[in-house]
């Protein structure tokens, strides 16, 4: 249909190695150490739910334990993203709305789709064929994907005790609309310092705090595993 070019395929190498601190060392500021701590605690949120999802669809219910590997192994995967001059890697929705679509649960799917994608890396001309992709292409997977997140999230909550508990109505609804509204009103953070605004405009990030803190403002802030999966879930149902 004409919608792919070529160009940059016909460019880029055959081969190439990816060098730790290719654009230079890194640099500490508090400010933004700050700010990305306060992301990656709402990344482990979402990646709690992501982990409660996935327990979901494969029927094998995880512990403490198995969540506190998870999140760990989040933190390594950031940690050597960041050395190899990428954004911070966790774990992705999209993949677990493959394993709704698929029905594929072996974990040895993804240690040989990791091995595939370190071959991969090494070869510049198919990054460049992958981003020749259109991003309707792109749209049309990630319409599936996203869709059987959304709908496992939804299953999630039906476990939680609406009826008896009126306060969780409150938390569900207000902290969904608390996440909508950097998509709703994009510019409400104009008034606001400008140090903020990536904090702001992350409808997850909103979403997250929100429930924690309405969750333990209605229903107490108890140390067990129980609030916090609660909260967890409430976040990635968003």
């Amino acid at each position: 249909m004409g919608k792919m070019g070529f160009d940059k395929v016909v460019k880029a190498h055959w081969f190439d190695v990816v060098t730790p601190f290719a654009f230079g060392m890194p640099t500490f500021d508090v400010v933004m150490v700050l700010t990305m701590t306060l992301v990656m605690i709402v990344v482990m949120i979402e990646s709690t739910g992501m982990f409660l999802a996935l327990s979901e669809m494969t029927g094998k219910k995880v512990g403490p334990s198995d969540l506190s590997a998870g999140l760990r192994t989040d933190g390594l995967g950031t940690v050597i993203g960041g050395l190899f001059n990428t954004f911070p890697y966790t774990s992705f929705s999209q993949n677990v709305g493959l394993v709704g679509v698929t029905g594929v649960k072996s974990r040895w799917v993804c240690v040989a789709a990791g091995a595939i994608m370190i071959v991969l890396g090494m070869l510049p001309k198919m990054a460049a064929m992958v981003e020749s992709v259109p991003t309707f292409v792109l749209g049309g997977a990630g319409l599936v994907m996203f869709g059987m997140v959304a709908a496992t999230g939804i299953r999630i909550l039906a476990n939680v005790d609406f009826k008896g508990s009126r306060n969780n109505l409150y938390i569900v609804a207000i902290s969904i609309g608390a996440g909508m509204i950097p998509l709703v009103a994009p510019r409400w953070t104009q008034q606001m310092a400008h140090g903020l605004h990536p904090l702001l405009e992350s409808g997850i990030l909103l979403t997250s705090i929100s429930a924690v803190l309405l969750n333990m403002y209605f229903n107490g802030s108890r140390a067990d595993e129980g609030a916090a999966i609660e909260a967890a879930k409430a976040a990635e149902a968003h």
